[in-house]
C-alpha cells in the first residue's frame, strides 16, 4: 500500500480498528485460557499434578510456534480472513470438549486428550497471528506501518493485563455454580469460548476480504515454498531465535524469582507487574511514532541495546547486594519495556516489507522461530534456576543460580544486538 495521508489517527482508521478489536478479543481469550485458567482447571478440578499440566500446556507453545510458517503460507494463498474466522471455531471446540471429556483423575488417556485439544489450540494460534500481522501491514500505508505493527503490540499489552484479573473473577463468581457439574474453575473456559465467538463474528462481519484462490499467478503451496521462505530471509530467522531464546530464560521462573529474592507474595507480585503492562500498553504507539523518525533499523538497535542493557543491571544483583532490591528490578526494567516497544514494531514492519507478496509466509517463519526460541529458552531457565544454586554457594555466589537465567537472557540480547547490527541497515 502506498503512502497516503491520513487526517485522523491511526487506529480510528475503520479497517485498523476492526482488526484491533479481533486482536484484543483473541488475545485475551487465549490468555485467559492457557494463563489464567487451563493451569488451575486441569490441577484442581482434573488432578493433573504439576509436571502433566506442563506437559498440556508446553504442547501448545510447540504447536503455535512450529504451525505459524505454514500459516503464513496458507493466509498468503488463500487469504487472510478465512483464517482469522477459522482459529476461533478451532478454539471454541476445544473449549467445549475440554469440559466435557470423561474424567480420569490425571489418567493417561486423559493426559494425551488435554494435549491434543492444546495443540489444536496452538494451531488456531498460529492461524490468527501472522494473517492479523499481514493485514495490518496490507491496511495501512507505508510510513504508517511500525505504527500499525505497535497496535497490534499494544493490543498483545492490553490482553495480557486484562485476562488475569477478568478470567480470575469470572472462576471465582461462577465456582459455586459449576463445582458440581463442569468443574469448579471451568468459568474460565466458557469465558475463553464465548470471546472466540465474539472474535468470529467480528471477523465475519467486519474483516475485508483478501483471498485469492483463483489467482493463476498465486504462488503454489506445497513444503517446497515452505522451506523456501526460510532459504530467503535466515538472517532475519536468526535473529528471531536467538532473542527469543533469551526471552524464554526467565519466562517460567520470573515469579519464583520475585518471591524468592525479593519476599513478594503473589498478591504484591501481580500488583508489581499489572502497572507497567498498563504503561507499555499506553505508550505503545507514542513510542512507535519515535522509532518511526528514527527509521526502522535504527529503532531495532536502540531498542536492542536498551533491552540488553536493562537486563544487565538486574544481573548485578548476582554479584552485588546494592542491586538486590525490588525498586531496582523496577526502575532496570524502565529501559527494557522501552527497548522492546521500539523493537517490536520495527522488526515486525522490516518484515513486513521483506517481500510485499510474502507478508504473511515471511511473519510466519519469524514468528515460529520466535516460538521455537522460546521453547528452548524457557525450560533452559527452569533447569538453570535450580541447578545452578549449588554452583553458585561452592563460588561463594549464593544468588548467583537464581539470577542464572537472567544472565543468560543478557548474554543472549547483546548477541542479538550485534546480529541486528549486521543485519538491518538503513536505506
Amino acid at each position: 500500500m502506498t503512502d497516503q495521508p491520513i487526517s485522523r489517527p491511526l487506529w480510528k482508521e475503520p479497517t485498523v480498528l476492526r482488526l484491533l478489536i479481533v486482536a484484543v478479543l483473541a488475545e485475551v481469550g487465549y490468555a485467559v485460557l492457557n494463563i489464567s485458567t487451563m493451569p488451575v482447571y486441569l490441577r484442581n478440578d482434573r488432578n493433573f499434578g504439576a509436571s502433566a499440566v506442563a506437559l498440556v500446556l508446553t504442547g501448545f507453545l510447540i504447536s503455535e510456534a512450529v504451525m505459524k510458517g505454514p500459516m503464513g503460507h496458507f493466509a498468503d494463498r488463500y487469504g487472510s480472513r478465512r483464517l482469522m474466522m477459522i482459529a476461533p471455531l478451532i478454539t471454541i471446540f476445544t473449549c467445549a470438549v475440554s469440559l466435557f471429556l470423561p474424567r480420569s483423575d490425571g489418567g493417561l488417556a486423559e493426559i494425551f486428550s488435554f494435549v491434543m485439544l492444546r495443540l489444536l489450540d496452538g494451531v488456531g494460534a498460529a492461524m490468527l497471528w501472522p494473517s492479523a500481522f499481514a493485514l495490518m501491514g496490507n491496511s495501512v500505508p507505508d510510513s504508517k506501518r511500525q505504527q500499525g505493527m505497535s497496535l497490534l503490540n499494544m493490543c498483545y499489552m492490553v490482553g495480557i493485563a486484562l485476562a488475569l484479573p477478568i478470567g480470575g473473577l469470572v472462576e471465582d463468581s461462577t465456582a459455586a455454580i459449576f463445582k458440581n457439574s463442569t468443574g469448579s474453575n471451568s468459568g474460565g473456559i466458557m469465558l475463553a469460548a464465548l470471546l472466540f465467538g465474539l472474535v468470529f463474528l467480528t471477523a465475519y462481519r467486519y474483516i475485508k476480504t483478501d483471498a485469492k484462490p483463483d489467482d493463476d499467478d498465486a504462488e503454489p503451496q506445497s513444503i517446497k515454498t515452505l522451506l523456501l521462505t526460510f532459504k530467503q530471509i535466515p538472517a532475519y530467522l536468526i535473529l528471531s531465535l536467538v532473542t527469543f531464546i533469551g526471552l524464554g530464560f526467565p519466562m517460567t521462573i520470573i515469579k519464583f524469582f520475585a518471591l524468592d529474592e525479593f519476599g513478594l507474595t503473589a498478591t504484591q507480585f501481580g500488583a508489581f507487574v499489572m502497572p507497567g503492562a498498563i504503561a507499555m500498553a499506553v505508550f505503545s504507539v507514542p513510542v512507535s511514532r519515535m522509532g518511526e523518525k528514527w527509521g526502522k533499523a535504527r529503532a531495532v538497535h536502540i531498542g536492542m541495546a536498551l533491552c540488553a542493557t536493562g537486563i544487565s543491571i538486574i544481573c548485578m544483583g548476582a554479584f552485588f547486594k546494592v542491586f538486590r532490591v525490588p525498586l531496582l528490578l523496577g526502575l532496570a526494567g524502565l529501559p527494557v519495556g522501552f527497548g522492546f516497544l521500539l523493537v517490536v514494531p520495527a522488526w515486525m514492519a522490516s518484515v513486513s516489507d521483506l517481500d510485499p507478496t510474502r507478508r504473511a509466509a515471511n511473519i510466519g517463519a519469524v514468528m515460529t522461530a520466535q516460538g521455537i526460541g522460546a521453547v528452548i529458552g524457557a525450560p533452559l531457565g527452569g533447569v538453570a534456576y535450580e541447578k545452578m544454586v549449588p554452583i553458585g554457594d561452592a563460588l561463594k555466589l549464593t544468588h548467583l543460580g537464581h539470577y542464572s537465567p537472567f544472565l543468560a537472557m543478557a548474554a543472549c540480547l547483546w548477541a542479538a544486538f550485534v546480529l541486528s547490527l549486521r543485519i538491518l541497515k538503513e536505506p
